[in-house]
């Protein structure tokens, strides 16, 4: 059923084996899979009588057994928002939402899914990961489903919620004095030095691909057809150009026809190397210290910075930078329109859709997916002082009549 071959430098495309790799050691380039096209027999039909899952399309993944975990991960939502585009003058907009994604509330599931299948085969004893919370919450609750050790490395100022999130399912987790691109550096020597499988470092080749499906699902979901827009967020550059990679993959395989969607990235103005990076003409995003309350995204240093930057400019696509403001007016804007909950991440997507609409880069009758990638509940103190607070009133019904009063006079 399988048709992975092996691994081969996005740059020089230099062919490796498929092992635990993640760089070309020619270029430094990021290693990707590579599969067998011509061998794949997917048609719409067959993808619909199987399970409502990542794994229903399961020939374009890298593994080469059976999946060991995410039975229940992917196949989110995607929701038409017709109260959030008529407020933003728009025609057709949906939310592909991923804050209730099984088991941990995050996208981060689906990626962790097939990492921690492709852990298994590699014959990983150890599942690690350096995360700025959601994926150290994904990786420990499905090394917890699989029996398997997990070590998650954080920095040491994430989310009480995000905390919560990993230590319910009993990790090793180790907080580290400094910021994610820090931890990561940490976690890049430790990967080095001991047979562990980091999710997003040497297996990261595999990791990534789990992205795909996020794409995968739009174009199903929407009924086989390509939206005119698709703007994500971006953070260690994950998953933007692997949904771009899963729309081209599912056009050569042909179950979808037509022209790839212009493909936007959304990063807060206090972490957006890419946004800079793009404005500046660059190639390559030039790090940054991270200052914003999207903590998820506060990712300086993007792995695949240049993946992003070349899969914007390949489809047409641009990206705008958001004040933390911003983000929280957004999150607050989508809950009361169309009852979703996002975390900052969430919110920087929706406020750089808004920017993209001012700027007259999303047409006003053309299609638009916004990627939510996160659940607001973890996260709930950037809130703080922004919502209404309950009215309190003894169980008489007098006073509810008093306050009853009150209010209709006002109205």
């Amino acid at each position: 059923m399988s048709a992975f071959i092996g691994l081969q430098c996005h740059l020089c495309h230099t062919p490796f084996p498929a092992q635990a790799l993640y760089v070309c050691d020619r270029c430094l380039g990021p290693l990707e899979p590579v599969y067998d096209y011509d061998a794949i027999r997917l048609t719409r039909e067959l993808i619909a009588s199987r399970p409502k899952n990542l794994w229903r399309y399961r020939e374009l993944l890298p593994i080469t057994g059976e999946p060991r975990t995410g039975f229940n991960s992917g196949f989110t939502p995607l929701v038409r928002c017709d109260r959030l585009a008529e407020r933003l003058g728009l025609r057709e907009l949906y939310i592909k939402d991923d804050s209730v994604n099984h088991p941990t509330l995050s996208y981060k599931d689906r990626v962790v899914s097939v990492a921690a299948t492709r852990a298994l085969e590699l014959g990983f004893k150890v599942l690690a990961c350096a995360s700025t919370g959601n994926l150290a919450n994904s990786v420990a609750a499905h090394a917890a489903r699989l029996g398997v050790e997990c070590v998650v490395f954080i920095p040491d100022n994430l989310e009480a919620g995000k905390l919560l999130g990993s230590a319910i399912f009993n990790p090793t987790i180790l907080a580290i004095a400094g910021n994610y691109d820090d931890v990561n550096r940490l976690c890049t020597q430790v990967a080095d030095r001991h047979a562990w499988g980091f999710v997003n470092i040497n297996l990261r080749s595999y990791y990534a691909e789990g992205a795909k499906t996020y794409g995968f699902e739009i174009v199903e979901q929407l009924g086989w057809r390509y939206p005119d827009h698709v703007v994500s967020p971006v953070a260690g550059g994950t998953l933007l150009p692997r949904i771009v990679r899963g729309f081209r993959e599912l056009r050569q395989v042909g179950l979808v026809d037509g022209d790839l969607p212009r493909v936007h990235a959304a990063q807060a103005a206090g972490c957006a190397p890419v946004i800079n990076a793009l404005e500046a003409g660059l190639e390559h995003p030039e790090p940054v210290r991270p200052d914003t309350i999207a903590k998820s995204i506060a990712i300086g240093n993007p792995a695949d910075g240049y993946q992003v930057i070349q899969t914007i400019r390949e489809t047409g696509g641009t990206g705008a930078a958001v004040s933390d403001a911003q983000i929280v007016d957004a999150i607050q804007l989508l809950a009361e329109t169309e009852g979703i909950f996002t975390e900052p991440a969430g919110g920087t997507t929706l406020g750089a859709t808004i920017e993209l609409v001012k700027r007259g880069v999303i047409g006003r009758d053309e299609s638009v997916v916004v990627c939510v990638t996160g659940n607001g509940y973890k996260t709930g103190e950037v809130l703080q002082g922004r919502l209404r607070e309950p009215v309190r009133l003894s169980r008489a019904f007098k006073e509810f009549e008093s306050w009853f009063e009150t209010r209709e006079a006002i109205a």
